[in-house]
């Protein structure tokens, strides 16, 4: 497995993301640039985040945990799932597409981890207790500026969970690092998401 993707490779997954949405919009679809390597089909875990370009407001994010898919398979997948079937927003309609920013995230495999081990911006975080489990990409707790705890609670609470539910020595919490793909800086996300809105990825 690549600790990082070829310039080709990631070009390739942006349009492999793209064109995944626009397929299911009936619009015309393009291939992926030439030249992407290997890297496409082994399987890695993998999140799309849809953002309008504008307000950087969050307008889906869907993705797969688990290695168990190529990457080029799990990133078309998720993306239309992001765009189409995230149950928090409306679809996304063929005249807002070209406004949208994408961005992949492309997960490492998951690894136990002790709470006091997290470190806000490197790692993403899953639970895993009771039936229940909740995961939080890397880039959340640093766009609302959480602290280590603040992420944990957050964290139990998208699992359906009590917030103290991290300290649980049944609980399972598990930690995975990302490498990004795609333009997420230049939507300039907001900050005045409240946490109470529950729009975070």
């Amino acid at each position: 497995m690549r600790e990082s993707l070829e310039e080709a490779d990631r070009q390739a997954l942006l349009a492999i993301a793209r064109g995944a949405i626009a397929s299911r919009l009936g619009q015309p679809v393009s291939g992926p640039p030439p030249g992407s390597s290997g890297a496409l089909q082994e399987k890695r875990g993998a999140f799309v985040t849809l953002r309008r370009r504008g307000d950087g407001e969050l307008r889906g994010c869907v993705g797969f945990s688990e290695a168990r898919l190529a990457l080029g398979e799990a990133v078309a997948r998720a993306a239309q799932l992001a765009a189409f079937e995230d149950g928090r927003f409306d679809p996304v309609t063929a005249g807002e597409l070209d406004s949208l920013v994408l961005d992949i995230s492309i997960l490492s495999p998951l690894v136990p981890i002790a709470p006091e081990a997290v470190e806000v911006g490197r790692h993403g975080l899953m639970i895993r207790h009771a039936g229940c489990s909740g995961l939080l990409l890397p880039l959340v707790p640093v766009q609302f500026g959480w602290d280590r705890e603040e992420y944990l609670r957050h964290l139990c609470g998208k699992a359906g969970l009590p917030e103290d539910a991290w300290q649980n020595r049944e609980a399972e919490l598990l930690a995975f690092t990302t490498e990004s793909v795609g333009e997420m800086a230049s939507a300039s996300p907001r900050r005045d998401d409240t946490p109470a809105q529950k729009r975070w990825t």
